[in-house]
């Protein structure tokens, strides 16, 4: 009883309405779930990013904010057409600009985000450290809602599976990878604000982040559906470099 009605059916009726990915069509033009997500996921980081800015004038955050903004969506989008549907996406080159359909790779927000961070702090002469121990708090926060939006755009499907938490996509119950993921970066989030309560040395809290990305994301994809190589998944292999990066660093920091 307990698995087979009020796990699923509940859930299922609570997310149904979400399911359509298009929230209001407004003389032909489509207002979806996911750019609504994400808009909300950058005002949020923007507010908290205000809180723990510490000495940062709000003229220079409002600035960074934008920096970030174009730094995480273009690394994003970039590491998608890449990293997974090259094929797609060179063979539809127009489509590589339609960013509300969906498709943004967390490890091309990463490398982008970090561009986008090292770039500001050569402009301002500030510490890279400085920013990016800020920036990564907002940064795991407003993942929460982009993966929502995965949700409701249907993509990154989960694995077939009977498990308790399995929800009915397309007459077939699947794991819900894509709210996994969404827990997994509201955990990192709790973790890194948690750690920013107490004075640590700079670049601590940064590493922290690429660490626990790099090993939830690996566990997260054993629930997602996709290829294999080698007995991995894509997003396994390009979570691997990341971790060990993480923990070099960490080591380094400590030691």
């Amino acid at each position: 009883l307990y698995k087979n009605y009020f796990i699923n059916e509940k859930i299922i009726k609570l997310i149904g309405g979400l399911m359509d990915p298009v929230l209001l069509n407004v003389f032909g033009l489509e207002i979806r779930w996911y750019g609504l997500l994400m808009v909300i996921a950058f005002i949020c980081g923007y507010y908290i990013l205000l809180k723990i800015r510490d000495d940062v004038s709000k003229e220079l955050i409002e600035e960074y904010v934008f920096y970030m903004i174009l730094g995480l969506i273009i690394g994003a989008r970039v590491g998608e057409v890449l990293f997974y549907e090259p094929t797609y996406y060179f063979s539809n080159p127009i489509k590589i600009f339609y960013i509300w359909e969906g498709g943004l790779a967390s490890h091309g927000a990463l490398i982008g985000g970090i561009i986008a961070n090292y770039l500001f702090c050569k402009k301002y002469k500030f510490s890279f450290y400085k920013m990016a121990d800020k920036a990564v708090i907002p940064i795991a926060i407003g993942a929460v809602f982009v993966r929502i939006g995965n949700f409701i755009n249907n993509e990154i499907i989960g694995r077939i599976s009977d498990f308790i938490f399995s929800i009915d996509i397309n007459g077939e119950k699947r794991h819900p990878s894509q709210l996994y993921e969404s827990l997994k970066n509201l955990l990192i989030f709790g973790i890194l604000l948690f750690l920013n309560k107490k004075k640590r040395r700079d670049g601590f809290i940064f590493w922290m982040f690429i660490l626990l990305f790099g090993i939830f994301r690996f566990i997260v994809e054993f629930w997602k559906e996709g290829g294999l190589y080698f007995g991995l998944t894509n997003g396994q292999w390009l979570s691997i470099p990341v971790t060990l990066i993480g923990l070099f660093f960490m080591r380094k920091i400590y030691k």
